[in-house]
């Protein structure tokens, strides 16, 4: 018996991998300080994903501006590598979180969403 996912487990997936990105270069989550938050996100649908089956997510950065950057993914099964099954992204703002305000992108990040 093969379900299709629900589309908010798409969605789940894509945060997931944005997390696993945001830690890998260094990024916890700092509650009186500084850190990201998604001010935007979506998902295309192209073909549905059955469970059971292994999913595979690429991610991308681009485009940062004074204090967001875009982040993108492709989703596909591990069975089938060339079809994407959905793509999505999310606009990131970085901000001053115990003041709930936008801040301009560090340097270091600014350069890291550039490449």
């Amino acid at each position: 018996m093969h379900i299709n996912l629900n589309n908010g487990t798409y969605f789940r997936y894509l945060e997931t991998a944005r997390i696993d990105w945001i830690r890998s270069i260094g990024v916890e989550p700092t509650p009186g300080g500084e850190g990201m938050v998604i001010v935007n996100a979506f998902c295309n649908f192209y073909r549905q994903i059955e469970y059971p089956g292994n999913v595979r997510i690429k991610m991308y950065v681009s485009d940062p501006g004074r204090t967001t950057f875009e982040s993108w993914a492709t989703m596909v099964r591990e069975d089938a590598p060339d079809v994407v099954r959905a793509a999505g992204g999310a606009t990131t703002i970085w901000v001053d979180f115990p003041k709930q305000k936008a801040l301009a992108l560090p340097d270091w990040l600014r350069t890291l969403v550039s490449d």
